[in-house]
């Protein structure tokens, strides 16, 4: 059994306290450069450069990126962006620094030419050093002045939460100007490690500030839980129905909002790009390196939004961050193999994988007018951006129109960072994001009115119309077949701008959208994804690397044998496949006959126009297979048909007869005394309650508290809450609450509202026993009192029960017993079955710690209202005055 130290209840942790730490050991190894610099007024060579970057990419790099995903399970928007986006920043800036120290005659700042280190003559390599350092310098400078203006941004919205960080954040702002001056002109050096000395500081003072408020549970020293500034005086006021606001809250308790996190590596990449377009860079080896880290916090910010059952934002940041790393891995590809990027128009004129980025965002801007203006706005510039890179319109002109869209791109995602981070801070929306051009309601209507142009079609259930990574699978796919046609040199150096186009999306990106699968696809898990992934790294391997890796066309036999094991893998999966919908059919028999081009090429019997035709039809299915997927998950409805399974799953009686685990009705006495005994023997059950189904144990039994955080993945930082049967069982152990909040409880209990209080010896006398280190906080606990007949017949024969909603952690809540019984019942004891639940969200949790100073604090918004509950305390005021 574990011990009650894993537990919420008395491990509270402070992931904010490793991320300052990070950047104070970042900032120290710096400034120990820079003054080194100052004083000798020699840069740091070889080995120096490489154990700096090293120490920045470790420290500043992987654990504050470590910080940076804590503090998104602890649902802190601010830290969480801030940290995975400076991680990405200190990674880049040691990767510069190790470029600079491993290979310092590497690189030319007036072409892009090697620079060969066998002269003859001492000072030819000298000079070179010094060429090669100015063009990594210039490079670095573009980065340097993205993430100026992201930290500038992070440190003004710091200031509306406390008094440490937007000084902390400031000076970061402030140092990272003075870098970008330093890499060219020494007397920076010195401004900027003055500065470094005082972030370590203040670093230090709130590092220390955070770790003894997550010891003691609140705040010992100033610097935390007061703002410079109120973030409600940035805003206006803005309506919005309480149906809205709810469902809005309950999605935002599972993790912190990655729209900044989204928005934010936008910027960075966009900005790089157009220092590049407008010849400030003269090579690309260290753009690339900076915007390929700065895309991993991209495909971040998709995961968590797919970790909070938004597939619109999962899907646009995956399909971003494809965006970007193809882009920047084709002109690495150019930097490396071609004289000049101007040279390349020839060779982009046969390449079609620009159009498919173009019908994509086309697609998202069209779902976009269901959202607000500024997202629209955005996704509008991201169609134009896409228009700017088709080599088929703009000729010899396409790095300045580029550059142009570059320059715009940054400036809106800069304005939508800074926007997604004050209205997550406030939990409401302050900045305008503009009207909703169309209405859910008409949106439907419209997509009901070309479904009725179509076939009749039945709808199908919601698990079955389409997952949420599925619209990232059918990009991915799409994609990466559309970009397999772009290259009719192959096996020389101009197939080899291919490689990125097919390599990145068909393999890299889709074994990420495997990893999504893994967690919660129910389809075919992560198998359909990874087989795919490598079939196009064959492809990719065979048709476009040939020359590179070597490979001797009479060589071909080891990838004939691959590819007929292709073609066996893929025929179970089209039968698979047949049992779901149409389209994922069409879409796996028409790669199962690429897998035969295949196979024919490794035979040397390929007939070209065949293989094109199958390429072009599987990047149209695939764009089919993104609208549906997208639009349908997220309306949770089949408002574009995907089309019926051929076959059917023929199901056994005598096991549908037989469900995972006792599932007892609570129609009869009998079947509530039953879960009431699985209970009592130290079992978790899902039970019905007031709200949505929770999972429960008994508090006799801290193993079951336990298991409660296994069935369903949930942190531990995350405490679970205490369900008691009635206000009277309340009263009889006689908790020392202020009259006003037993006046305020009286008033709410029974009923769907969740209340914060102070933790004490009284639980013990109320039956918590043993239990009382694992449910709650170390000094506060959430007691419920359900309205609910059966949830309260069932507490009068177990006692209190430990509970959280009956949901894998990350998905929606269950509201109904079949729910729990399909999602949880293989790891549940019993489930108490009781139909539908009272409401589709969990209860309203309010934090009444301090309500005696006339303050409530709201955690979630539930199925009773804020503003229902002000007006019941407002009155419960006057009444007790």
């Amino acid at each position: 059994m574990a011990s009650p130290e894993g537990f919420a209840s008395v491990f509270y942790s402070e992931p904010s306290v490793l991320g300052l730490l990070s950047n104070v050991v970042s900032v120290f190894y710096v400034a120990l450069q820079n003054f080194s610099k100052a004083s000798s007024g020699v840069a740091a060579v070889g080995i120096e450069n490489i154990l700096a970057g090293v120490h920045l990419v470790l420290i500043g790099g992987i654990i504050q990126l470590i910080s940076g995903l804590l503090t998104f399970r602890k649902y802190d928007h601010l830290a969480a962006t801030t940290f995975v986006a400076f991680a990405a920043l200190w990674s880049s800036y040691g990767a510069t620094r190790i470029i600079l120290g491993v290979h310092p005659l590497s690189f030319n700042s007036s072409d892009n030419s090697s620079v060969s280190p066998s002269m003859n003559s001492t000072a030819a390599p000298v000079e070179n050093t010094l060429m090669a350092d100015v063009a990594i310098s210039e490079s670095a400078v573009a980065g340097l002045v993205a993430y100026i203006s992201v930290a500038f941004i992070v440190s003004f919205c710091s200031a509306t939460s406390n008094y440490i960080m937007p000084f902390v954040f400031g000076a970061i702002t402030l140092t990272l100007v003075f870098e970008a001056v330093g890499l060219f002109s020494q007397w920076a050096l010195i401004v900027s490690g003055v500065i470094q000395l005082i972030i370590i500081l203040l670093g230090f003072y709130g590092a220390a500030a955070l770790l003894l408020k997550g010891i003691y549970q609140r705040h010992v020293i100033p610097g935390f839980g007061n703002a410079l500034f109120d973030v409600l005086l940035l805003g206006a006021k803005t309506k919005t129905s309480t149906k809205k606001i709810s469902d809005e809250k309950k999605k935002n308790t599972k993790y912190a909002e990655p729209m900044a996190l989204g928005n934010l590596s936008d910027v960075i990449s966009a900005f790089i790009f157009a220092f590049y377009c407008f010849d400030y860079i003269k090579n690309f080896y260290v753009g690339t390196i900076w915007i390929s880290i700065n895309v991993v916090s991209q495909i971040l910010a998709s995961y968590y939004a797919y970790l909070r059952d938004d597939v619109y934002h999962a899907a646009k940041f995956g399909m971003h961050s494809m965006y970007w790393l193809v882009k920047v891995w084709e002109e690495f590809v150019i930097t490396v193999f071609l004289s000049s990027k101007y040279t390349t128009d020839n060779i982009r004129i046969e390449m079609l994988g620009d159009w498919f980025f173009l019908v994509i965002a086309l697609i998202f801007c069209l779902i976009a007018l269901n959202r607000d203006t500024l997202e629209l706005l955005h996704n509008g510039f991201f169609v134009l951006l896409t228009v700017s890179t088709i080599p088929q319109i703009w000729g010899i002109a396409y790095y300045m129109f580029f550059g142009i869209m570059c320059s715009l791109y940054a400036a809106l995602s800069l304005y939508s960072t800074f926007v997604s981070l004050i209205n997550s801070i406030a939990e409401k929306t302050l900045i305008s994001l503009g009207p909703q051009l169309l209405s859910t309601k008409k949106f439907k209507n419209a997509l009901f009115a070309v479904k009725r142009c179509c076939n009749k079609i039945k709808d199908i259930p919601t698990s079955t119309t389409a997952e949420l990574p599925d619209a990232l699978f059918y990009i991915c796919n799409g994609l990466a077949a559309i970009s397999a046609l772009q290259s009719k040199y192959p096996n020389n150096k101009y197939s080899h701008l291919s490689i990125p186009w097919v390599l990145i999306p068909g393999t890299i990106v889709q074994l990420y959208v495997s990893r999504l699968q893994v967690r919660g696809g129910q389809r075919f898990g992560p198998v359909l994804p990874f087989c795919y992934a490598g079939i196009w790294a064959t492809w990719t391997w065979l048709r476009f690397a040939g020359d590179l890796l070597n490979i001797d066309p009479s060589s071909y036999a080891g990838f004939t044998v691959g590819a007929i094991a292709f073609l066996i893998i893929n025929a179970s999966l089209m039968v698979l496949a047949a049992y779901q919908n149409l389209i994922l059919l069409v879409l796996s028999t028409v790669i199962e006959v690429l897998v035969v081009c295949f196979l024919l090429f490794t035979l040397k019997r390929l007939p070209l126009p065949f293989e094109g035709v199958m390429l072009a039809i599987c990047s149209l299915v695939c764009v089919y297979g993104t609208v549906a997927s997208l639009v349908n998950y997220m309306f949770k409805s089949q408002l574009i048909p995907m089309g019926s399974p051929l076959l059917k799953a023929v199901q056994n009686k005598n096991q549908d007869a037989t469900p995972p685990c006792p599932t007892p009705s609570s129609h009869r006495t009998s079947g509530i005394r039953a879960i009431a005994e699985i209970l009592d023997a130290g079992g978790v059950c899902g039970v019905p309650s007031d709200t949505v189904y929770t999972l429960a144990a008994s508090c006799k039994h801290p193993k079951a508290i336990e298991r409660i955080y296994n069935i369903k993945e949930r942190p531990l930082e995350k405490p679970l809450c205490l369900t008691i049967g009635s206000m009277e069982q309340l009263q009889a152990v006689n908790p020392p609450f202020s009259p006003l909040l037993w006046e305020f409880l009286t008033n709410i209990y029974p009923g769907c509202i969740g209340c914060i209080v102070p933790k004490g010896e009284w639980l013990k006398e109320l039956g918590v026993g043993i239990a009382y280190d694992y449910v709650g906080t170390k000094d506060s606990i959430m007691i419920r009192i359900s309205d609910l007949t059966t949830t309260a017949h069932l507490l009068k024969m177990t006692g209190p029960l430990a509970i959280t909603s009956a949901n894998p952690s990350g998905e929606p809540d269950s509201i109904h017993h079949d729910m729990v019984t399909t999602r949880l019942g293989h790891k549940l004891d019993g489930v108490l079955c009781d139909g539908d639940s009272t409401e589709l969200v969990s209860s309203t949790v309010v934090n009444c710690t301090r309500i005696d100073e006339g303050v409530l604090t709201f955690i979630r918004e539930g199925p009773v209202p804020v503003s229902k509950v002000l007006q019941l305390f407002e009155q419960v005021k006057k009444n007790f005055v």
